[in-house]
């Protein structure tokens, strides 16, 4: 089995039925002083993944992550006028040996995530 970045995305965008090919990702992780780090950044592909967002061999930590998605970049290719400018995404890992899948379910007025698999 090919091992795979400890963290992926999968953009949808759920007005039109699709996936959201194109979308600037860029993943952080905070620091114990609140201070926020660039760990990596992609962008979607066609099938609107990012599955290479860290080397597979990262040595992942304990701790609060942010996925920051540039929607209005994603809107503007598309020519939909959207209402958020981006998305960003916060969670914790606390099973560093687990894969974090975040999911962004998109509309020009309105997202939602969920832990996917």
């Amino acid at each position: 089995m090919t091992k795979r970045s400890p963290i992926t995305t999968h953009v949808l965008d759920t007005a039109l039925g699709q996936p959201a090919a194109g979308v600037p990702v860029r993943l952080f992780v905070e620091a114990s002083s609140g201070e926020w780090t660039q760990l990596s950044a992609g962008t979607t592909n066609a099938d609107g993944r990012v599955a290479d967002l860290l080397p597979s061999d990262h040595d992942l930590q304990p701790g609060r992550y942010r996925m920051h998605f540039n929607t209005e970049a994603y809107f503007s290719a598309v020519k939909i006028a959207g209402f958020y400018p981006y998305a960003d995404i916060v969670f914790e890992i606390r099973d560093t040996s687990a894969h974090y899948h975040i999911p962004l379910l998109l509309s020009p007025y309105g997202y939602s995530t969920y832990r996917g698999s």
